[in-house]
């Protein structure tokens, strides 16, 4: 979605196309809800990742609409936005993958805010919308 002005990695089908030229323990992909929600081959390309061992990292972050204006920090707090978290979950842990998960909030709104209470909040939505 941002390729006409920072990136041509589009797909993780395409990150993966780069990163097959290298060892798996060297070169992996993060699995990235908010960049990936809407490509319809995504579940299939995280089973390829995860059959060559290569999802290094699993990143949640929710799509929100409308998009805030400088829509680079306008990923949502988990739970606020469209997509399933734990159906992504579900898929990366699938492939057999144990490693961290991160929550991404980029989100001018919520920098505002008291950072123990996004703590707080993240916590209790990723229990409830992950496990």
């Amino acid at each position: 979605m941002f390729a006409a002005d920072r990136c041509v990695v589009s797909t993780l089908a395409q990150a993966l196309d780069l990163a097959e030229r290298f060892p798996a323990h060297q070169v992996g992909v993060t699995v990235d809800t908010y960049h990936i929600w809407g490509d319809d081959t995504a579940p299939e390309q995280i089973a390829r990742a995860g059959a060559q061992g290569r999802i290094h990292t699993f990143q949640l972050a929710d799509w929100t609409t409308p998009l805030p204006e400088g829509v680079l920090n306008g990923r949502g707090q988990i739970g606020d936005g469209s997509i399933d978290m734990r159906a992504w979950q579900a898929l990366v842990e699938a492939t057999g993958y144990t490693g961290p998960i991160e929550v991404e909030l980029f989100n001018e709104e919520l920098w505002a805010r008291d950072g123990r209470e996004v703590l707080a909040e993240t916590a209790d939505r990723f229990v409830h919308h992950t496990l």
